[in-house]
């Protein structure tokens, strides 16, 4: 058959690639981590998981079994499909986080498939930190092991919503039904201890495939989804492009004279043209004046998007700066009280120097005191000096430099860091920012003051005199644009404004924390202009 005859039929089927790929990219995502103990079967199931949902290609197969295998019958070590490191091979475990990508009809899906061993705790961190839903493994034979109560909690303490127990190897205890509803009981209890989040158990062969994919004929008593229908049925969290705006600037694009961007990932909310926003930690802000991605302009980006801005107005930002909504600014503090899941062979040291990495900031910082560790065994709080590898526990921590953020259970990406070894550059913890340690959540807003008389009478040149002998720098001015007073207001200016503001504005300088306090009135405090 000639491609001239080949290319009718291809366009008779109705088959549209442009349709096909506008289809796969309206698709939700969902993101999901496996944990569990050594040998429970985790790479397994994933692989099961893969080759019975059709998302395993043929000559995948056979790189792995270095044969043609009957698709009825195959013979396939599934783990390999998943392990790719000789070590991994050898020694029967996975060591790295091994990240997958699948999709079926209903949802794309990317899985990090992350090891059971103890001592990789902090790679099974890693990969659950940005999952939506987390499976643990457990094995039917051995019921919850230690580490599988550890890969609960920590998969809880990293805000997981969703997690699932698949109760694995049920053909190795006869597809009993007393084991399953056993270990269920103890996992129930297990998930009210930790809390947090939503449990679904599923017996599982994923040797066997059974109720991974299809349903097992072999237990006919379990009447719950299958792990797939679990998957694909799960809600997707869809609130963060709802949550205050927020971008960490991660690097300035200054391609030529007329372009000057502002690049980064948005963490959280929705950015649109003209909206204001603030820098920070300079407080200073402007106005977007376009919205760049690699395929074009936008009139509005949404999280997680990676965009470039540009500003009305000429600011200096740089790496590490925040660009934040005025009206819902984060938090501000140099004392943190956070959880800390400690990865590194050397423990804990207080009053030590180490370098916390926020965004894309980086902070001089130090633990000063660890207020407890959790006992994974029972999960009762203990009292401790230090914290050693893969204990979890809240700890304060004092900063050089103030960091801006939001508590974790509110923003992920802002309210999460790491601890970094400064010798050794080597990654030596994940924090969870829990609060401020002293107890006020401070947020940054212009520390200058406006006065403004009611009446829109002239203010006096004896109030301007008094002021100025008090220390402060005075600026008259009739302007009514709400960046141009923010960012006068950022200098620590005190503005005598000699118009009353139309009511939109004074809305939304209110909004910003910023409200005119009336000439007469005001007495500045002791100290504020003199440097106290």
């Amino acid at each position: 058959m000639t491609a001239q005859e080949v290319i009718p039929q291809i366009e008779d089927t109705g088959f549209a690639i442009e349709e096909f790929l506008a289809a796969e990219a309206a698709k939700d995502l969902l993101r999901f981590s496996t944990a569990g103990s050594v040998d429970d079967g985790k790479s397994t199931l994933i692989g099961r998981l893969l080759y019975d949902s059709r998302n395993v290609y043929e000559d995948q197969v056979r790189a792995v079994t270095g044969k043609q295998v009957s698709l009825q019958k195959p013979t396939i070590d599934f783990a390999l499909l998943t392990d790719g490191l000789r070590a991994e091979r050898e020694q029967g475990i996975t060591i790295d986080v091994a990240y997958r990508y699948f999709s079926t009809q209903r949802r794309k899906f990317i899985i990090a498939d992350t090891p059971g061993h103890e001592q990789y705790t902090r790679n099974m961190a890693t990969g659950a930190s940005t999952a939506d839903l987390a499976i643990i493994l457990i094995d039917a034979r051995k019921g919850i092991l230690t580490q599988s109560r550890r890969h609960a909690y920590i998969a809880s303490l990293l805000g997981t919503r969703y997690l699932v127990a698949a109760i694995n190897k049920m053909d190795l205890v006869e597809f009993s039904e007393d084991v399953y509803h056993k270990i269920t009981a103890e996992l129930q209890i297990l998930v009210e201890q930790v809390g947090g989040s939503d449990l679904l158990t599923i017996p599982v062969s994923a040797l066997e495939g059974d109720n991974v994919v299809d349903r097992s004929t072999r237990m006919s008593w379990y009447e719950g989804p299958t792990l797939l229908e679990h998957l694909e049925s799960v809600p997707v969290e869809t609130d963060i492009a709802t949550q205050p705006f927020r971008m960490p600037v991660q690097r300035v694009i200054r391609p030529d004279q007329n372009y000057r961007g502002f690049a980064g990932q948005i963490s959280a909310g929705t950015i649109r043209k003209g909206d204001l926003i603030t820098v920070l930690p300079s407080g200073r802000s402007s106005r977007v004046a376009s919205i760049t991605t690699f395929d074009g302009d936008l009139e509005e980006a949404r999280a997680p998007l990676s965009i470039a801005l540009t500003l009305e107005d000429e600011l200096d930002i740089s790496r590490g700066d925040l660009l934040s909504e005025p009206q819902r600014a984060p938090q501000q503090a140099t004392s943190l009280k956070a959880s800390l899941v400690w990865f590194d062979n050397q423990p804990l040291e207080t009053h030590r120097p180490y370098l916390l990495k926020h965004g894309t900031s980086t902070r001089s910082a130090r633990i000063t005191r660890v207020v407890q560790r959790t006992n994974v065994h029972t999960l009762a709080e203990e009292a401790v000096s230090t914290l050693a590898m893969n204990d979890v526990g809240v700890v304060e921590v004092e900063l050089t430099i103030p960091i801006f953020f939001d508590a974790y259970t509110e923003n992920r990406a802002s309210g999460s860091f790491i601890l970094i070894d400064p010798q050794s550059n080597a990654t030596l913890a994940a924090g969870m920012i829990r609060s401020c340690l002293s107890g006020e959540l401070s947020r940054p807003r212009p520390r200058g003051v406006l006065l403004l008389d009611p009446h829109g009478k002239v203010i006096s040149r004896d109030v301007e005199e008094r002021l100025i002998a008090a220390g402060a720098q005075v600026v008259r001015t009739r302007i009514h644009d709400v960046v141009m007073l923010h960012s006068l207001l950022s200098l620590d200016l005190v503005v005598l404004l000699e118009e009353v503001l139309p009511v939109d504005v004074l809305e939304t300088l209110a909004s910003a924390g910023i409200r005119p306090i009336e000439p007469e009135t005001y007495q500045p405090p002791e100290g504020e202009f003199n440097g106290e």
